[in-house]
């Protein structure tokens, strides 16, 4: 959805159902999960780093606060940092990802056919250089630093809220509710901080140069979101928003959840 708007310039966006339904219906089932070897690889490496990096980047500081909890704003510095060092290292797979599943909405006749995430990589190297490898760095380094505060920072910020209300002391740990209730808010946070930026960075990561004048529709970030905004509104920035949401927060719910309780366990086994 967020690609369809350059794929097909002046053509409204169609709902989520509609295009699901669009892409079974010409090019079946597996057009659904076009990509998916990019979205594996890019979590192994993009997705381990940023929480890996900002857990260490709160108890570091916690540590430096003399154990005790930090502001929101210490966490929102956490991860920030830790959602940029991570895009960095994530970012050719999420090239990889874009082009794979744009190359679904496209003509025939101007598809890039690549067959798997390593043939993308590999050929964009080869065809465009190292350097292509990191086109959209910059936004999406923003996106990682939107979405790392948005999920991480605001649930570490909401656990403290949501443990309040339910009268939840967290000796051993936050609850089990505790945790749905705040990763559920994180969720939401995540989707809504990070999805003009993961529009942007998606736009700019699959554009190509034009057959006529052979230039690219974007220059760079500014460029990118200016003509968003004049050809499809400031809602454009939020184009797709049901459908990232219904990826974002089933996601960080997962994640979160899961990583308090294997992070527990480990304590509660080594120390």
């Amino acid at each position: 959805m967020q690609l369809f708007g350059q794929l097909n310039p002046g053509k409204p966006v169609p709902s989520f159902p509609n295009l699901l339904k669009s892409m079974i219906k010409n090019e079946g089932i597996t057009s659904i999960y076009k990509g998916v070897d990019a979205a594996i690889g890019r979590q192994m490496v993009y997705g381990t780093a940023r929480i890996g990096l900002h857990r260490t980047f709160s108890d570091m500081l916690v540590q430096w606060n003399d154990g005790k909890p930090v502001n929101f704003g210490m966490k929102t510095l956490s991860g920030m940092a830790s959602g940029s060092i991570a895009v960095c290292i994530g970012t050719p797979f999420d090239i990889a990802l874009v082009r794979l599943q744009s190359d679904s909405m496209a003509p025939e006749s101007e598809r890039r056919n690549y067959k798997n995430v390593f043939d993308a990589l590999i050929r964009t190297t080869k065809e465009e250089g190292i350097g292509a490898l990191y086109k959209g760095l910059a936004p999406n380094i923003l996106r990682g630093m939107s979405m790392n505060v948005g999920m991480l920072a605001c649930y570490d910020q909401a656990k403290e809220v949501v443990a309040k209300v339910l009268n939840d002391p967290m000796t051993d740990g936050p609850s089990l509710t505790t945790k749905i209730g705040s990763s559920a808010i994180a969720g939401f946070t995540a989707a809504l901080f990070s999805l003009p930026f993961d529009l942007i960075k998606s736009r700019l990561m699959a554009q190509k140069p034009d057959p006529d004048t052979g230039k690219m529709p974007y220059k760079n970030v500014l460029d990118c979101a200016v003509k968003i905004a004049r050809n499809e509104g400031p809602i454009g920035f939020f184009s797709g928003f049901t459908a990232y949401y219904g990826r974002c927060a089933p996601h960080a719910m997962i994640i979160l959840i899961s990583i308090e309780s294997i992070t527990q366990a480990y304590r509660n086994t080594f120390y």
